[in-house]
């Protein structure tokens, strides 16, 4: 998980009822998390095929994915640039929104940047205009495109990892994303405003880290579960009763 390193985040942390220390790569419960890596080779093409069909729509700061009369909300804090979320998107997050293609769940997306200011660059902020873009896009372009987002995320969350060309390029292996209305918003950077109030929701949020991730407005105390499929179904199974 990384950790915003300020002792108001460690608050909300223990707050929330997760216990984690201000530093990267640290847990629920005091772990460790596995190294962190994208999905070799992007997204897997059976799990494409279910993204595809997802419906995706903003919703204030978060872009909610899914059949908004799904019984139970599970919301997910995760930066673009943040090397866990990009395993969690390929273990737990894929569990998820397969459950979401089943009716069973609605995701809830809030998408934060605060990397950005701690390795410095707009990489996150950029990445997070051109997701905020996708969920307009229609069906299946939201989550398709974040997962092809983590799975060519570059190792070492350097300062220019997601440039308006590199975010373009990765759109590419979206069926039907690109279009003069997407690239325009990439380019022109045109939910700047969206972006920063999303960023602040994740301050506000005192989950403190990414990726964290509530279910029915509880925290969800998985450990290094988020980043296995198996342990984190049956985790989240034990959460939604």
């Amino acid at each position: 998980m990384a950790v915003r390193g300020t002792g108001r985040a460690v608050a909300g942390v223990v707050a929330a009822g997760l216990i984690c220390l201000a530093v990267v790569g640290c847990s629920a419960g005091g772990g460790v998390a596995p190294e962190p890596s994208a999905a070799a080779g992007g997204v897997a093409a059976e799990h494409a095929e279910t993204l595809s069909v997802l419906p995706s729509r903003a919703e204030s700061t978060k872009i909610v994915v899914g059949d908004a009369r799904a019984p139970h909300a599970v919301t997910v804090f995760a930066d673009p640039r943040c090397p866990y979320c990009a395993t969690f998107e390929a273990s737990g997050g894929r569990v998820l929104t397969e459950r979401a293609a089943r009716g069973e769940v609605r995701v809830e997306y809030v998408v934060a940047s605060f990397l950005d200011g701690r390795t410095g660059g707009t990489a996150s902020a950029r990445a997070a205009n051109a997701l905020r873009a996708a969920a307009d896009a229609g069906p299946g372009k939201f989550a398709a495109f974040q997962a092809e987002l983590f799975a060519a995320q570059p190792a070492g969350e350097p300062e220019d990892a997601f440039t308006a060309d590199r975010l373009l390029a990765i759109a590419d292996r979206v069926r039907g994303l690109r279009g003069d209305a997407f690239d325009a918003a990439v380019r022109g950077e045109t939910h700047r405003a969206w972006v920063a109030a999303a960023e602040r929701a994740f301050q506000d949020s005192g989950v403190g880290g990414t990726p964290s991730v509530l279910v029915d407005g509880k925290a969800l105390d998985a450990g290094t579960g988020l980043y296995d499929a198996g342990e984190f179904g049956r985790i989240l199974d034990g959460a939604l009763g």
